[in-house]
């Protein structure tokens, strides 16, 4: 059990009331510890896969977060298929969540499956967790759109619930559509090779090059560069985890750093700066 409070309580009550005030303030910080660490432990396993104190509730929000939020979007067509249950298990195994942080995302994913689930508070939990760092809730929102597109396509339903997850995340409708059409450019870009044979041109790639850093072809270098910079820096490991992303969902963001890397050289190629 956390002991902050009672040290604490004791510290000012002996500042202002000497004696009894340290005593009635070890009571105080007593009660104020037992509610601290029944906070966490109502976050389950989640609460207890992190180490780190100072970072563990946001963290585990965040997870909480987002396989409820996977939850509610495989059940965006009305039925939850097998292709959908294997692709949040996927994740968990992406994000090495194992024993009780794994039971946990289970648990969330079945809870947000159901239809009256309060998916919008618990956005707005995460948001306020988060303070609202939109770099953070950004990687967030990526990686539900990665997984409504694990089968090649955005059912109508599933921008629905995107759009319905957008909002309390601080994203509006044309923010979401920018992410989606990004990611979309991804895809192509990143299997450019491949799509080589079925007739992705160069010309393809190079438009999608331009949609992955944000910009247009009729840009200048100093806005190009300066995109590539902003890309990069809302998705450099280092600065998110500092953020209070958690270890394990990074793989969404290192994998967008090499794309935006790699489209970054490939407009410099073609444009010769």
């Amino acid at each position: 059990m956390p002991i902050w409070g009672k040290i604490l309580g004791f510290i000012f009550g002996l500042m202002f009331l000497k004696i009894p005030g340290a005593i009635l303030g070890l009571i105080i910080g007593h009660f104020f510890d037992r509610a601290y660490s029944q906070d966490f432990s109502q976050l389950g396993g989640f609460g207890r896969f992190f180490t780190d104190q100072n970072s563990l509730k946001q963290q585990a929000i965040f997870f909480h977060s987002l396989f409820a939020a996977l939850g509610h979007l495989a059940k965006a067509d009305g039925k939850v298929t097998d292709h959908e249950i294997k692709v949040a298990t996927a994740l968990m195994d992406e994000m090495q969540l194992s024993g009780d942080a794994r039971q946990e995302a289970q648990q969330a994913f079945r809870e947000g499956k159901s239809a009256d689930y309060p998916i919008v508070d618990t956005l707005k939990s995460l948001y306020d967790n988060c303070h609202g760092r939109r770099d953070i809730l950004q990687v967030f929102l990526e990686i539900l759109i990665q997984s409504a597109f694990a089968d090649g396509n955005l059912s109508p339903p599933e921008y629905k619930v995107l759009e319905k997850v957008a909002k309390p995340l601080g994203f509006k409708r044309s923010d979401l559509d920018y992410l989606v059409s990004m990611f979309e450019a991804e895809v192509r870009f990143r299997h450019r090779g491949d799509q080589q044979r079925r007739n992705y041109t160069e010309q393809q790639s190079v438009s999608d090059a331009y949609k992955i850093l944000g910009v247009g072809p009729n840009d200048d270098e100093k806005m190009i560069k300066r995109a590539y910079r902003k890309r990069m820096a809302e998705h450099h490991p280092d600065k998110l985890v500092s953020k209070g992303l958690p270890q394990q969902a990074l793989d969404i963001a290192k994998q967008k750093t090499q794309d935006i890397q790699q489209a970054y050289e490939l407009i410099k190629q073609k444009r010769g700066f």
